[in-house]
């Protein structure tokens, strides 16, 4: 019997109970409150040093990027992510970083260019890190956990330089700011413990690394952002948007300063509540994320970014503009969460490094330029430029809602809704025809799960399978009626609603590598939502007993169970909290016996 489900186990913090997540998410949390510490300390000893807006802008453009090298080591990163332990990099990653922060304060006395040498090293070895972390976030947590992940990420990525924001004007105006260096230190080697104990799936590749395979495969990877329309309308319009943030970044310090009359402690403080700012939207799409499309969710952000940005500008009080500085950074959430789940949704785990690192590398160029403009503010008004800042960001908000696959976002929502509600009435799919070994492999690309299933059992897999062509508004399934076969979504794009109380609630969507109607199928249960197909779409058709075979297979079992669990948790029919003392492995034993293999001959047992 279907037990009712207390609200907060279901709820965005519940990708807490994901034991790999949390560990990447404190693992993030503690380098990012470090680096905080490294990026105003630098910034304030340049200043002291110099009194150029241009050199806090170098200072802060070699924090978060290095011109030739974040351009060639950065793509050249994205193709070792995509083909050697992701983990493994991470880790050596942090644990470079650790000896290169330490160094710092032994080096400076010898003079402030160990400072810029070191902050480029570092930010090298950086670019390894970035594209494996943002390409393992889909491999630890479920699509339905996915929005709530980036959300809680992005807290532990930007919001935890509060705490080295403030740590940093502190130091800097009470104690030896070489502190400020050894604790960073201290946190990279706190990360790479906390990612040591992350379980992240492995995976194969072909061939050997080589100068011809990396050429190979950079060209996949820019034909991937040039033939996916989202994916190129992403890079396009964060390019000026990037651009005037990296402007932006570098004219803070000197505005506080020369504008406001502010001190270097209330310049920590902006940066701190603004982070404080960025905590609190983080928290509220945790929750919002699923309600709006991400390009809805930018195009907001950045235009009212814009629009504040102004006010930020006129300001003529440090409290006034620490209470927009604030504003602007809970507006400038949405953006972030949503062009991440744009990049993750949008690839395959194949290539996603390399997507993640092109988009970076162009991310790190255009802040680099911004940053670079900031000696301007030595001869304009700096007012006039932050002006400026504002319109790059509003237009770029403007263009993005003529961009296919950001500008189009309602009108695909309102369509999608409408199928659904046509689903009663709507076509079925046809006769299909047979699996072949080809479309199991295509799966196998599209679910890194299936990649260590062995060529017999792939092959008997498709000899159960069918395979479906249908066009947009094709209903799959309905709520209510019975089945036993499951559906893999090969290519295209399904849409999954409920009607509760007359009010029809979608779910979710369903991309290529994802899969439904499994509840059904295992637990013998009427069929829980309408789905739909919003665009053409070929879908993958596995019987009910062939899936329980399936998951015989460790790495299948735990992307079946993971799912199911979060699915049953949304639509109320079990109870999390009398399960989330069990580990996985513990639920595995207790849910799902140990099958035949495919083609043994013998039926499969059902689940307890």
């Amino acid at each position: 019997m279907a037990l009712a489900v207390d609200p907060p186990a279901s709820g965005p913090f519940s990708v807490f109970r994901n034991r790999n997540f949390a560990l990447l998410w404190s693992a993030q949390f503690i380098t990012t409150m470090g680096s905080g510490l490294t990026t105003i300390t630098s910034s304030i000893l340049v200043y002291r040093e110099t009194g150029s807006a241009l050199s806090v802008g170098l200072m802060m453009l070699l924090m978060l990027s290095v011109a030739v090298p974040s351009l060639f080591v950065g793509l050249v990163a994205g193709v070792v992510v995509d083909r050697y332990d992701r983990k493994r990099i991470m880790i050596a990653s942090q644990l470079a970083r650790t000896v290169i922060i330490a160094s710092i304060p032994l080096l400076l006395p010898y003079g402030i260019g160990w400072l810029y040498a070191l902050v480029i090293l570092s930010s090298t070895v950086a670019q390894f890190y970035a594209p494996a972390e943002a390409s393992v976030l889909p491999e630890i947590a479920t699509d339905q956990e996915l929005a709530a992940a980036n959300s809680l990420m992005a807290i532990s990525g930007v919001g935890a330089s509060t705490i080295g924001y403030a740590a940093a004007g502190l130091i800097a105006t009470n104690a030896s700011i070489d502190w400020a260096f050894y604790l960073d230190a201290a946190t990279f080697l706190g990360s790479a413990l906390c990612i040591a104990f992350v379980r992240i799936p492995s995976f194969s590749v072909e061939g050997d690394t080589n100068v011809r395979t990396v050429l190979r495969h950079l060209q996949a990877g820019v034909d991937v952002l040039r033939t996916t329309p989202t994916l190129r309308s992403l890079v396009l319009v964060f390019t000026t948007i990037f651009l005037s943030f990296g402007l932006w970044n570098a004219l803070v310090l000197p505005f506080v300063t020369r504008a406001l009359e502010g001190s270097e402690f209330e310049y920590s403080l902006f940066e701190g509540l603004f982070t404080v700012g960025f905590v609190l939207g983080s928290l509220a799409m945790a929750g919002l994320a699923n309600r709006l499309h991400e390009g809805q969710w930018i195009v907001i952000s950045v235009l009212g970014m814009g629009l504040f940005s102004v006010g930020f500008a006129l300001a003529p009080t440090v409290p006034l503009a620490l209470a927009i500085f604030i504003i602007i950074g809970v507006l400038n959430a949405p953006s972030y969460v949503g062009r991440g789940l744009i990049i993750q949704r949008n690839t395959t785990r194949d290539v996603r490094g390399r997507v993640n690192s092109a988009f970076l590398v162009t991310r790190d160029l255009m802040l680099m330029i911004g940053m670079a403009s900031a000696g301007l503010a030595d001869v304009i008004n700096i007012r006039v430029l932050l002006v400026a800042c504002a319109a790059l960001q509003i237009g770029s908000a403007l263009v993005a809602l003529r961009l296919p696959g950001l500008g189009q976002p309602t009108a695909e929502w309102r369509r999608a809704l409408a199928m659904l509600r046509a689903a009663p009435s709507a076509p079925r799919l046809g006769l299909g025809r047979a699996a072949l070994l080809t479309d199991i492999d295509v799966l196998a690309g599209r679910l890194p799960a299936l990649s260590s299933l062995t060529p017999t059992v792939r092959r008997n897999l498709a000899a159960h399978a069918r395979v479906y062509n249908a066009p947009p508004g094709t209903a799959v399934v309905r709520a209510g009626e019975t089945s036993d076969a499951a559906y893999f979504v090969l290519d295209g794009r399904t849409v999954a609603s409920r009607t509760d109380d007359g009010t029809e609630r979608i779910l979710g969507v369903h991309n290529a590598g994802d899969f439904f109607g499994e509840i059904a199928a295992i637990a013998g249960l009427p069929r829980t939502a309408d789905v739909v197909t919003e665009q053409p779409t070929t879908l993958l058709e596995v019987p009910a007993g062939t899936l329980r075979r399936l998951m015989s297979e460790p790495n299948l079992n735990r992307v079946f169970l993971t799912t199911m669990t979060n699915r049953l948790a949304g639509l109320g029919m079990i109870d999390l909290p009398r399960f989330s003392a069990l580990d996985q492995t513990t639920l595995r034993e207790r849910r799902t016996p140990v099958p035949e293999p495919i083609g043994s001959g013998q039926p499969a047992p059902s689940p307890a």
